[in-house]
């Protein structure tokens, strides 16, 4: 009896053959190539200088691949006006630092930027407003200033503009840095919220036990190319965490150390 084949989710972005090199630096990524799959949750890992912002900014159109192709459904993205709009409405990328993303005086204004700039009623700009407040959990902060957000609040915020353009793919830089327990378990929880409505989520992480709870697929920059898969598979790779400047998750080393010392025996967990 043969097996079906499972179906594997299309691509709503991907980079084939990429390539990137800043202005007088070295290449950072060659020959890169990186799908993003529909309704999935994916962490991107690596250590520090490794490609990862990189890569992110290639798949949200914030830099532009010096060699290979960027696809949006399959069909090839053009670096003007039109195309990047495409883009920038399929694909939204959050930045680690919020700081860096905030510049208007209060929260709704912050929030409508995005929607306002595509160029929508008013009426269509509110209801996006509205529902990336409500999605972010910050309604009650549609007036305050952005000045006077807390870092937690204005990582929401930031998020809560991207989610404003609903986009199908929410790309996220770092996410929990800078958070305490708390606020990392109440940005996973919303999410998770949008990805059961329908958003794909992607996050960089340096935070590998996060990335195996969290995450349906991973993937590992080392040497300059992405290594996929499924999450638990691929963080228990411990010869590719090593080599990625990477720990084995805590639970993983955990276990390996029980069985080592005949505490645990094989498939005990």
């Amino acid at each position: 009896m043969t097996l079906p084949v499972p179906a594997v989710a299309p691509a709503v972005v991907e980079l084939r053959a990429g390539r990137y090199a800043y202005e007088d630096g070295p290449v950072v990524l060659d020959g890169v190539d990186f799908a993003v799959p529909e309704g999935r949750s994916l962490a991107l890992l690596g250590r520090n200088g490794s490609g990862k912002t990189t890569l992110l900014r290639l798949l949200s159109g914030g830099l532009r691949p010096t060699a290979g192709h960027l696809l949006v459904a399959g069909e090839p993205v053009t670096h003007d006006r039109r195309g990047l709009t495409r883009l920038r409405s399929t694909v939204q990328l959050v930045l680690q630092d919020p700081d860096d993303q905030l510049f208007a005086a209060s929260v709704e204004q912050d929030v409508s930027f995005g929607p306002l700039n595509l160029g929508l009623a008013d009426a269509e700009v509110r209801a996006r407003v509205d529902e990336a407040l409500e999605a972010l959990e910050i309604g009650e902060l549609r007036d305050r200033p952005t000045h006077l957000l807390s870092y937690g609040q204005r990582k929401r915020t930031a998020i809560a503009g991207a989610v404003a353009m609903r986009p199908r793919v929410l790309v996220l830089d770092e996410p929990t840095a800078g958070l305490d327990p708390r606020g990392q378990e109440r940005l996973l929880g919303v999410l998770g919220r949008l990805q059961s409505t329908g958003t794909t989520v992607v996050m960089a992480t340096h935070d590998v036990d996060l990335a195996l709870r969290w995450a349906d697929d991973a993937a590992v920059l080392c040497d300059g190319q992405p290594r996929v898969g499924a999450a638990p598979g691929l963080l228990g790779d411990r010869e590719l965490l090593a080599r990625a400047g990477l720990c084995l998750p805590w639970g993983t080393a955990v276990t390996e150390l029980l069985r080592a010392r005949g505490l645990l025996g094989e498939g005990e967990a």
